[in-house]
């Protein structure tokens, strides 16, 4: 065992559990996954073009955040940037998900962000699901879009006409904030379906939460 297999234990192990859940794609290779080796620039993640359930530790790759090849024969997801570039700009991140989970999708696709709904939302995933803008899958652009909004400290954001991307602490938290972004985005989805008007937290709630959000994760 090596230092670099805990890592890719974690991304293979969830990559499968959100592949089965309907996070990822069960045949096809919609979304990527990969987790940061602590404290360094090193990261395991997911192979471009295989399906998820048919993969092996030794197939998840291990590159440097210059996206130099340190283990795996395969080529790493095309998203490889932008999972680099939150692990570059938001410290407080070991983990990152991108999945093409339905509701989220949807939403993704009339570009709509999600407000403040739910006490546990809130202090989990933060005070907004803001859309990110469009840009080419790989591109310098989108991973440019994603930077762009990572200074609001959420732990989610909806990629316009593609999906989604949950990032956590650790893999098992980074895959927590995707399963609640998607229960959220499905009962947003639902309620808008209804016409009547969306009921948000009120303010004096949201300052409260944002105190026990704050003291939460300054205290990790």
């Amino acid at each position: 065992m090596n230092i670099y297999d805990s890592i890719r234990r974690e991304v293979l192990d969830s990559s499968r559990w959100l592949a089965q859940h309907g996070y990822l794609g069960h045949l096809s290779s919609g979304g990527n996954i990969s987790a940061r080796l602590p404290g360094e620039q090193i990261a395991a993640i997911t192979p471009s073009g295989r399906s998820y359930l048919s993969l092996e530790l030794d197939d998840i790759c291990v590159v440097d955040f210059n996206r130099n090849s340190i283990e795996g024969e395969l080529t790493p997801s095309i998203e490889a940037g932008l999972h680099i570039g939150v692990y570059q700009n938001r410290l407080d991140v070991n983990a990152v998900i991108h999945t093409h989970q339905p509701f989220a999708g949807t939403l993704s696709i009339i570009n709509k962000s999600i407000p403040a709904l739910f006490d546990e939302i809130f202090v989990e995933i933060g005070h907004e699901v803001v859309v990110v803008p469009y840009a080419f899958s790989g591109s310098p652009e989108l991973v440019d879009n994603l930077v762009a909004k990572l200074g609001n400290a959420c732990h989610c954001y909806i990629i316009q006409n593609h999906g989604a991307i949950s990032l956590g602490a650790d893999m098992q938290r980074a895959m927590r904030n995707s399963e609640l972004l998607e229960t959220v985005a499905r009962i947003y989805c639902q309620a808008l379906v209804t016409g009547e008007e969306i009921q948000t937290l009120p303010s004096s709630a949201l300052d409260y939460f944002a105190e026990m959000r704050k003291l939460r994760f300054n205290s990790e």
